[in-house]
């Protein structure tokens, strides 16, 4: 398969039934079976279960190409075409029962991402895009919002949780953003974080100390609904760099902000 249309909604298909198993688990789920990866780094038989069904679907939807996932898939990067899967992200608020918690699922071709699907589980909201096609919530076209001043926006971050050597630079620019925006925002999860700015919900996002499979689906749905995805620098090393910032028109003020408080 071919067609990144195609292969779109296949992997729409595919997240509606590793989803309603989510759901499912997530009705009934018992906390003692959490497991704990690193400091305050969680996993459960979910996600291991939900990622095992993600890579025996995506395998068949586009066999031969590579995976990096979150819960030990292989790190297959220097493929040429590759599946970057993040089969429950929000897994601390799953375990809690509070949303929002999605999967997480894009295809990337040299480097590049060409389809992206995060599915907001509680909300049952499937965000999509397909590169240079624009983007979609249920099937419905959705852009950023057109907002062109910081000081009328809401933003979105996240919170470091277990990487606290540049705690300081962080707060340095999360009091800027308080002081010049109607408020920041903390979900617990980057994919939905990054579809709600592509649908206009938040104006921009940014967060360090993040892996590719929590971005590359939802940067890409970002972008092809008319925003700007960089890292702080303002460079294109989003999906690996570790840090991203996502916005509409003020992603150059935003940037601007990062760029003056996140210093060594």
């Amino acid at each position: 398969m071919t067609d990144l249309n195609a292969i779109r909604q296949a992997v729409v298909g595919l997240c509606l039934e590793v989803g309603a198993f989510i759901r499912q688990e997530g009705a009934t789920f018992d906390r003692n079976k959490i497991e704990h990866k690193g400091f305050n780094d969680l996993v459960s038989y979910v996600d291991k279960t939900a990622e095992e069904r993600l890579v025996a679907g995506l395998s068949q939807i586009l066999p031969g190409a590579g995976f990096i996932a979150e819960e030990g898939t292989a790190d297959d990067r220097q493929q040429k075409q590759v599946w970057i899967i993040d089969p429950l992200d929000g897994t601390t608020n799953f375990t809690h029962g509070l949303p929002p918690f999605a999967i997480s699922v894009a295809l990337v071709q040299e480097g590049t991402p060409v389809v992206g699907v995060v599915y907001e589980i509680g909300a049952n909201e499937m965000y999509s895009a397909v590169a240079g096609e624009g983007a979609q919530c249920n099937g419905k076209p959705i852009q950023v919002a057109a907002s062109t001043q910081l000081s009328q926006c809401l933003i979105a971050t996240g919170f470091p949780y277990n990487e606290f050597a540049w705690l300081h630079k962080y707060l340095n620019v999360l009091q800027k953003f308080m002081q010049h925006t109607h408020g920041v925002r903390r979900f617990g999860s980057a994919a939905v974080d990054l579809a709600y700015v592509a649908c206009g919900r938040f104006d921009g996002f940014f967060e360090y100390g993040l892996k590719p499979w929590d971005v590359a689906a939802g940067g890409l749905i970002v972008q092809e609904a008319g925003g700007q995805v960089s890292d702080f620098s303002g460079a294109d090393n989003w999906i690996f760099g570790g840090e991203i910032m996502a916005g509409n028109g003020v992603h150059s003020e935003m940037l601007q902000i990062v760029k003056e408080n996140w210093k060594a």
